[in-house]
């Protein structure tokens, strides 16, 4: 084929492809042109998840009437004057192609006004044509306008995810800025309802607790860091505060919102060792650095950059979260009482892990059946899967995570935590399978505040909480009361355990069916099982170790996660040489 130019309308279309992916990105850049151009007041409302609708409005400095046109042209920017500029950009745009961008693929309106005009100037463009420069009564700022986005690259439009995605990506964005720019008063409106509104008054913390709740944002630990010219400082979670994903850890670099995964991969070692397996702190970081040595531009979104010290950046952001994590968190003093057996105290306020709930357990078959051993190899947990257990007799606990029993053919180590998991995961399924799941309604209703994009997201699942034995209620903006929780978990943290359905349901948004409810009752019996340290009363073992025996699946967690390890007779003699060895 021979080659040939392709035309304008064509390649405009191709470069948008680049720099606006999806409605989160138009709204990516308009906000951060409306925050170059110094407004203090920014609204966003949006329709069809984007969609349909984006219009954002700022109270910042405006555009000249005579320069509208220019505004929409590719290339055209206010920010960048020659080449050298590339290399200190302390402004969040700078390429001069998101609004040319924008219009190629919408029907956009800019309307805008600067301190000295009369009145405001108008201009449509419609899939890249540009119409006629009109007047517009408005106050001073900017008001863009982009309805049916994508409507002239339909394939483009295949390509997005669900509405409720959509909506997520931009709340998620949104909330990200009002973090970084708190003196900013941000309200965003998605379908005619408020999802986000701050006050600007420059607090960030306050923030934080509009968007996590007050009793996450009081926990949040202070970091402040200054160093040779870097200045890293923030909010980080306590070891004691974690998720399941990395998705809340957020980091910005001289005001700009990153995706850099050698700088979250910093802030992860500094909680090495701190924190289980699969958890993940809440961060919220801002790195001030020389422009000179961040490069903005090699990324067409300008998601990425990249440092030109990039190991100092890295041990710099280890040794900032670390120094916060040591300042806040010291190492508690070990009480020695509880290696030497002192006695329990009777109360139980520590923990209250339901184990009424092991007479609600169903039988799965009669106690006087006999039933097989598997062997277990000691190193590798592997064993026939399914298998019952033996009866076992109780001998104790150990380090307040693990339980001794003893069997027929040898012992049994078991991780308290993990069989309590199994156990609550089956007779939870067993309800479900019955649809018989009870309910339990709780004495004083749990309040659980979201930030927008996860609130959205559990909104649009209540009514199949329901089946699963919650009762959830909308209490407010991005605020849900739990009401009722299964009568399996009570006694358990309801407040945990929405939380681990909105994790759930980032990672897999699909309605919930019968696959999907095996996953979600496993993440909500992790987070309400009784966790590793938690000291035990003697019949609490016991009825733990009666509802393992019980269990269809006792050998592993619902995770895949071994529950036990057993040490048969022949092994322990054989290691105390009571045989020789084969």
């Amino acid at each position: 084929m021979p080659i040939r130019i392709l035309p304008e309308h064509i390649a405009s279309q191709i470069a948008a492809g680049e720099v606006i992916e999806r409605p989160a990105s138009v709204v990516k850049e308009l906000v951060e042109n409306a925050l170059d151009a110094g407004a203090d007041r920014i609204t966003i409302e949006t329709l069809g998840a984007g969609k349909r609708l984006i219009a954002v409005t700022d109270n910042g400095a405006g555009i000249p009437r005579d320069e509208l046109g220019l505004a929409v042209s590719r290339h055209a920017t206010s920010k960048l004057s020659r080449a050298e500029d590339l290399f200190q950009i302390a402004t969040l745009g700078f390429r001069g192609e998101a609004l040319a961008s924008i219009g190629s693929v919408s029907r956009l309106t800019v309307e805008a006004r600067t301190a000295g005009s009369e009145a405001g100037a108008r201009l449509r463009v419609d899939g890249g044509a540009l119409g006629e420069v009109s007047e517009v009564g408005m106050p001073t700022g900017t008001r863009i306008t982009v309805q049916d986005l994508f409507y002239n690259v339909p394939a483009r439009l295949k390509f997005l995810k669900t509405d409720t995605t959509e909506r997520r990506n931009i709340e998620a964005l949104v909330t990200r800025y009002a973090l970084a720019y708190p003196d900013v008063r941000w309200k965003l409106a998605m379908e005619g309802k408020s999802a986000l509104q701050t006050s600007g008054n420059g607090n960030r913390r306050e923030v934080l607790a509009g968007l996590y709740g007050v009793e996450v944002a009081k926990q949040m630990l202070a970091v402040e860091f200054l160093e040779g010219g870097y200045h890293i400082h923030g909010f980080i979670s306590p070891i004691s505060l974690t998720r399941a994903n990395r998705r809340e850890i957020t980091v910005f670099v001289n005001g700009r919102w990153i995706r850099d995964t050698a700088v979250t991969a910093a802030v992860i070692r500094a909680y090495h060792t701190l924190l289980m397996v699969g958890r993940f702190p809440i961060v919220v970081l801002f790195l001030e650095l020389p422009p000179e040595t961040v490069d903005v531009n090699v990324h067409p979104a300008k998601a990425e950059v990249r440092f030109r010290e990039a190991d100092m950046v890295f041990s710099r952001v280890q040794r900032a979260v670390k120094r916060a994590l040591l300042a806040y968190s010291p190492v508690p003093a070990l009480d020695a009482r509880s290696w030497w057996g002192a006695a329990q105290p009777d109360t139980q306020e520590e923990i209250d892990p339901a184990w009424a709930m092991s007479a609600e357990i169903p039988t799965i078959a009669p106690p006087d059946e006999e039933i097989s051993q598997p062997r277990i190899d000691i190193h590798t947990g592997a064993g026939n899967e399914g298998e019952r257990l033996p009866l076992l007799r109780l001998v104790g606990q150990v380090a307040g995570t693990y339980l001794i029993a003893e069997g027929p053919d040898g012992l049994y180590l078991i991780d308290q935590h993990a069989a309590h998991e199994r156990v609550l995961f089956e007779a939870l399924m067993a309800q479900q399978a019955q649809d018989q799941v009870s309910s339990q309604a709780l004495l004083s209703p749990v309040n659980v505040a979201l930030p927008p994009d996860k609130a959205r997201l559990l909104e649009d699942q209540l009514p199949e909480l329901a089946g699963l034995g919650f009762q959830v209620e909308p209490f407010g903006p991005n605020t849900y009361t739990v009401r009722a929780i299964p009568a399996l978990l009570v006694g358990g943290d309801p407040a945990g355990a929405l939380y681990a359905l909105v994790e759930e349901f980032e990672e897999d948004e699909t309605p919930l069916a019968a696959a999907r409810e095996a996953q979600v009752t496993a993440r909500v019996c992790k987070r309400m099982a009784v966790k590793g340290g938690q000291t035990l009363s003697p019949e609490e073992q016991s009825a733990l170790l009666r509802g393992l025996e019980r269990c269809q699946s006792p050998r592993t967690c619902p995770h895949g996660r071994p529950t036990m390890i057993h040490l048969s007779a022949d092994l322990l003699e054989r290691q105390f040489g009571r045989r020789g060895a084969r």
